[in-house]
């Protein structure tokens, strides 16, 4: 585990929807200070729904989370502001420039003029997106829209940020690119929660990872140590034999 104090405790989450659909089960984790946390699991397992249970973007039907301040219900809008959060698909304002899709985040955030204007400059010189500040995101490969994205999560400088599939569809090189930002945030002491479907990514970056199945944890453990117990050289291998299982 990278970190160690723990930064959000997630407890006895349920999510239920109408019509009797339980998405999560009784989920509770711990997330860590500093720590890449890969949330896998098959379509349907729950992965998205708690991740946006954890983003602030949506209620559980019962259960906590907690953070050192206590409950994050008590003060919703204090926790969703240390949050940053990438959705799957780009959804920037297509009819502003991508600078202007990040001042609009920044101001969200209350930051002022000044700090919007150093974050941009900053980001855009990390990510490499310098030349495409006056673009439409029409414009743009998807792979440059996804980093717009991971820019405008990250514009007021969250403890957490949440990916949730963030190179779905990307090319190698741009997924690369990608997994390099990831590891510098958890150099930098960001906490990342990444929701993915590909477990080569979840081997590469995640510190720990936890296996989702029909909204219940399944297991959460370092993928070294899976890979130890479950005598295998590549997590997904570990994957498909609890598959073959019947454990997911």
């Amino acid at each position: 585990m990278s970190g160690g104090n723990v930064l959000l405790s997630v407890e006895n989450i349920t999510k239920s929807y109408p019509g009797g659909l339980q998405a999560l089960k009784g989920v509770s984790l711990e997330i860590c200070q500093g720590e890449v946390f890969g949330l896998l699991g098959a379509n349907g397992a729950g992965k998205t729904t708690l991740s946006g249970i954890i983003a602030g973007l949506h209620p559980a039907t019962s259960g906590d989370l907690k953070t050192i301040d206590g409950s994050i219900y008590q003060n919703i809008i204090k926790y969703r502001q240390s949050v940053g959060f990438c959705p799957q698909k780009p959804n920037v304002d297509l009819l502003l420039t991508m600078e202007q899709n990040l001042q609009f985040a920044g101001r969200y955030f209350g930051l002022s003029e000044a700090k919007i204007a150093e974050r941009i400059a900053y980001l855009a010189e990390r990510l490499g997106l310098s030349n495409y500040l006056k673009s439409q995101a029409g414009m743009l490969s998807g792979g440059y829209r996804q980093r717009f994205v991971i820019a405008r999560a990250l514009i007021h400088e969250p403890k957490l940020v949440i990916l949730d599939e963030p190179t779905v569809g990307l090319d190698p090189h741009i997924r690369q690119q990608l997994w390099d930002v990831i590891r510098d945030l958890r150099h930098e002491g960001v906490t990342v929660l990444l929701t993915t479907h590909y477990l080569d990514e979840a081997e590469a970056l995640s510190d720990r990872v936890c296996i989702l199945d029909q909204g219940k944890i399944r297991l959460i453990d370092t993928p070294d140590q899976l890979k130890s117990i479950y005598g295998k050289g590549r997590l997904e291998d570990v994957f498909v034999q609890l598959m073959s299982e019947g454990t997911l």
